[in-house]
């Protein structure tokens, strides 16, 4: 399994037999071989987790096989011409070409969050699903917006069943100030993973460097 980070929420994964690619908003793509089927994830609607420009370019890349697994608050109005499209919604589970199996959570935001099993591993993309931790927010919202995310976290690992994620796709978003880490660290307690790539920190990637100085014990987890 190869990953590489495209921008912001966004990931493209190899495997054997297809690439998986997450939450697309902009940059370029690298060059995919034709022949090799491509699923392609949008958590939301949000236009900085789906851009139905990926589509054209990998119409320009003349991809002969491509899949969209759209969350459902995605209008139909911006589907792409001519590809076969699965419609998602929260606390499901799909089986998808190459052997993929996928199980959907319930964003704390918008849309849903991503576990995803195939032949070379598990990995989970959380969209926008964190614990949103608001300094203007009331203390009310905040302990609801908590209590959502962890209990979206538990539903996890039951459908785990004690099995580890080999790759996790996590918000560490710095707007939420000094409640920055609480989505990351909570899902480090409660779900066992081998690698966590974080996402959502908005062209500050020295967010990373904070967290790790902050909690060192995760250095051979964090990928930076």
């Amino acid at each position: 399994m190869r990953i590489n980070y495209i921008y912001h929420s966004g990931f493209l994964i190899e495997t054997k037999d297809c690439y998986y690619i997450f939450d697309y908003y902009k940059k370029k793509l690298p060059v995919l071989k034709r022949d090799k089927p491509v699923l392609v994830f949008c958590s939301h609607a949000h236009s900085d987790h789906y851009n139905p420009e990926v589509f054209s370019m990998l119409a320009r890349q003349e991809i002969r096989h491509v899949t969209g697994i759209l969350a459902k608050d995605i209008s139909l109005r911006s589907y792409p011409e001519g590809v076969e499209i699965v419609r998602v919604t929260f606390h499901s589970h799909y089986e998808l070409p190459c052997g993929t199996q996928v199980d959907t959570l319930q964003s704390t935001d918008a849309g849903v969050a991503f576990l995803v099993k195939c032949s070379e591993g598990i990995f989970y993309h959380g969209g926008d699903l964190n614990d949103w931790v608001w300094p203007g927010e009331s203390p009310q919202y905040n302990r609801q917006m908590t209590g959502s995310y962890r209990h979206e976290i538990d539903l996890l690992k039951d459908l785990l069943k004690g099995a580890s994620v080999d790759a996790a796709f996590l918000p560490l978003d710095p707007r939420q100030e000094e409640d920055y880490a609480s989505g990351i660290l909570y899902f480090l307690k409660k779900i066992s993973v081998k690698k966590v790539y974080p996402m959502h920190y908005w062209d500050k990637p020295e967010t990373i460097a904070r967290f790790l100085r902050e909690y060192p014990e995760y250095h051979s987890v964090i990928q930076r």
